[in-house]
């Protein structure tokens, strides 16, 4: 039973390695299978170059890797730049719509770039797992002898989109339209241009709406008369009142492609003359300095040390330089009081202190006097409930600032108390009286205080000064 029970677990184990052996294999034949080396590509200079780049092709570079027949739809988008660049050549164009749909390279290669190998780096972007996959796409640009074709005639689709007419057969539909109307030897097509990129607005969100493509077709012979129709001066003036010319071939490309026949153009390279003008050196044109040469990659170090004392070491001592003047003006050139009260007459001195004494004895005799308060301001009883109303003034208040009578119009609730005489009231007209001859006093001590004084009072205004002062 042991070996038995043994026995019959081991084999289990054994039916799962068998069965985990072929996934692995499966999946390592996956990875392998994507690994995909550069990819060669070999264009004609003249002759119109489609690549596309398909979706199906990179699924399988982003983990986790599906298995055969297994469906993938992720959003991938895609970034095309010449190597070691940011941007791609300038004759090759991308266009992607949407990121469920393939990329299109696409362009006219020049003769300027044949014989050397343009290296475009394609970078897919997973857009749901952020993945990305790199793989490198080599152009071999090659020449022939019969491109560029010497005549050349451009169409505008109107209802097409670039990406529609780079597809495969419908180009090659528009060929065949074309060459059974031109009837070449040899027809390509040259180039494929958006209306966008020629200036043209996007057209609005409408199914039927479409933005317009520019193709470019060349052949080897002249051509047709039904091409030629378009020169025709009754066309041409249909065409300036934007009406539809009227052209016997056209029956031929409505049942696919609508063209608008005003924007056509024919251009024949033999008949084109290259006038060779001399560049005359004037005004706006600098003289030829040749090849610009960049400076040295091993630059010398520059020493700040001058450039600091410049801008900091020397306004500092000029700013420390004018502090110490102005120090020296405000500290050590300074009078004093001594000095001051020296260059000062004694009579003027004497006056000073005449005055300033006698001002500090009246305010400290004004502080400490001690009256009677006046009946207007003591505490009454109400006449009809019989509550005592408190005084207008509390005993807090400042003495100096409180008037010697009160008025009672703001008081309706007071009765009229008869006044009386009181002990203090001797003691108050003592003061005043005091206060009178100090000030005549004080006006006698100085000259010019007392010229001043009786400049503005006479003897009648002292009498009556006195008079008001003993009898208010």
């Amino acid at each position: 039973m042991p070996r038995g029970g043994a026995g019959s677990c081991a084999q289990p184990r054994s039916r799962r390695r068998g069965a985990a052996l072929p996934t692995l294999l499966l999946t390592v034949y996956t990875i392998l299978s994507k690994v995909q080396s550069d990819r060669n590509v070999y264009p004609f200079a003249g002759v119109l170059f489609v690549h596309v780049l398909e979706r199906e092709y990179f699924k399988g570079e982003f983990p986790p890797y599906p298995k055969p027949g297994e469906i993938n739809n992720d959003p991938i988008t895609f970034n095309t730049n010449l190597m070691g660049y940011p941007d791609r050549p300038g004759w090759l164009r991308y266009i992607q719509r949407t990121p469920y749909s393939d990329g299109v390279l696409y362009g006219s290669p020049t003769i300027e770039n044949a014989g050397k190998p343009t290296v475009i780096e394609i970078t897919a972007y997973n857009r749901r797992t952020f993945e990305t996959a790199r793989h490198n796409l080599i152009i071999n640009i090659m020449t022939a002898e019969e491109f560029p074709l010497p005549y050349q005639a451009e169409f505008f689709i109107k209802n097409m989109n670039v990406e529609e007419m780079l597809a495969s057969e419908v180009i090659g539909d528009f060929l065949g339209a074309v060459k059974n109307v031109w009837q070449p030897e040899r027809l390509n097509a040259i180039n494929i241009t958006s209306a966008l990129d020629r200036g043209g607005r996007v057209p609005l969100p409408i199914n039927d709406m479409k933005e317009g493509v520019y193709v470019t077709v060349g052949a080897d012979v002249t051509f047709s008369s039904c091409l030629r129709e378009v020169e025709n001066p009754q066309n041409q003036l249909r065409c300036s009142q934007e009406m539809e010319p009227v052209i016997t071939c056209d029956k031929k490309f409505r049942a696919q492609f609508h063209i608008d026949w005003c924007k056509i153009s024919l251009v024949d390279k033999t008949q084109q003359v290259f006038i060779y003008q001399e560049v005359i050196r004037g005004e706006g044109i600098l003289p030829d300095g040749g090849e610009y040469k960049p400076p040295s990659e091993s630059l010398k170090s520059r020493d700040y040390y001058s450039d600091f004392l410049i801008t900091l070491a020397v306004p500092s001592a000029v700013a420390l330089v004018l502090f110490l003047i102005l120090g020296y003006i405000m500290c050590c050139r300074r009078e004093g009081v001594e000095k001051r009260n020296m260059q000062t007459p004694d009579i003027q001195l004497v006056h000073h202190s005449a005055i300033q004494k006698s001002t500090k004895e009246l305010r400290e005799m004004s502080k400490n006097r001690e009256i009677a308060w006046p009946l207007s301001t003591l505490p009454v009883f109400h006449p009809v409930t019989g509550e005592m109303v408190p005084p207008v003034h509390q005993d807090s208040y400042d003495n100096t600032s409180m008037p010697l009578m009160q008025t009672q119009q703001n008081l309706p609730h007071q009765t009229q108390i008869p006044q009386q005489q009181t002990e203090g009231d001797f003691y108050y007209y003592f003061l005043r009286i005091q206060n009178m001859i100090v000030f005549l006093c004080s006006s006698s001590v100085s000259p010019s205080r007392s010229n001043h004084t009786s400049s503005h009072f006479g003897k009648k205004t002292k009498i009556d000064l006195v008079r008001r002062t003993l009898f208010k």
